[in-house]
């Protein structure tokens, strides 16, 4: 059973290698592709467990990928620091074993929780970054779709935390469910993070037909071109033709940790 592995079409874009260390999330986002995926509901898949022979079936991928140049990104199909991680500690213990094969990581989280981990993530120095997925800039909002991640104010200290202890940062903002809640959130860690992921909502309920996703992009590029590098994912690259975008603004792999 691989766990670390390669991802392809959409999710290519985000990191050449990735791993899942649990299965579920209790983060509920209402947007979420991953139950349909894994053939669960959504209240069977609100109750992250780790899978089965999780870190010793890591530990044989990291030999296999010992000294590798790609990063793993954790995680795509579920959040590294969902409410089971605070118990059972497999995130942690697997970056230790990223550490100890000197395999780069990228982490992805919409948790706060991560802090519980910076003694391990400063050990990895420019071999990994740290990300937050960025969405709404109110309460209200946040715990209407994202109903167990943390609130956007944590978000913003998390990422501030990070970034003055040295910890490379960086945003993906994907799906886009308001843009001027999300161009809102993009000015407010402007200081705190050095790169950004962009992307859209797809296939939401009609939403994302309904929303001027040329606008989007222009306000984006006006906020970070010529201050901080970005990536502009297809979908909305697609979905904004019209919008002209560089070489180094449409290249997925541009911002990737250094490897060991």
């Amino acid at each position: 059973m691989s766990i670390i592995y390669e991802p392809s079409g959409k999710a290519r874009e985000y990191a050449a290698l990735a791993c899942n260390c649990y299965t579920g999330c209790n983060h509920a986002c209402k947007y979420c592709y991953a139950p349909a995926i894994r053939r669960m509901t959504r209240e069977e898949y609100k109750n992250p467990i780790p899978r089965r022979n999780i870190l010793n079936e890591f530990e044989k991928d990291c030999r296999q990928y010992y000294w590798t140049e790609s990063a793993v990104l954790f995680c795509f199909m579920t959040d590294p620091y969902n409410s089971a991680e605070s118990e059972l500690r497999i995130t942690r213990e697997a970056l230790k074993l990223c550490l100890k094969y000197q395999i780069p990581v990228k982490i992805l989280t919409k948790s706060k929780t991560v802090l519980n981990d910076i003694d391990i993530i400063k050990k990895f120095g420019p071999h990994i970054t740290v990300g937050m997925t960025l969405t709404f800039d109110n309460n209200i909002d946040s715990l209407s779709w994202e109903p167990g991640a943390s609130l956007p104010f944590e978000r913003i200290e998390t990422l501030k935390t990070l970034y003055n202890s040295g910890v490379h940062t960086w945003a993906s903002f994907e799906p886009v469910i308001n843009p001027l809640q999300s161009v809102n959130m993009l000015m407010k860690v402007i200081d705190y993070v050095e790169h950004y992921k962009i992307g859209k909502l797809n296939n939401y309920k009609g939403l994302d037909k309904k929303i001027d996703w040329p606008v989007f992009l222009k306000n984006v590029i006006d906020i970070l071109r010529g201050k901080k590098p970005f990536y502009i994912k297809k979908d909305l690259q697609e979905n904004a033709p019209q919008i002209l975008l560089y070489g180094n603004e449409i290249q997925a792999d541009m911002f990737e940790p250094k490897s060991f």
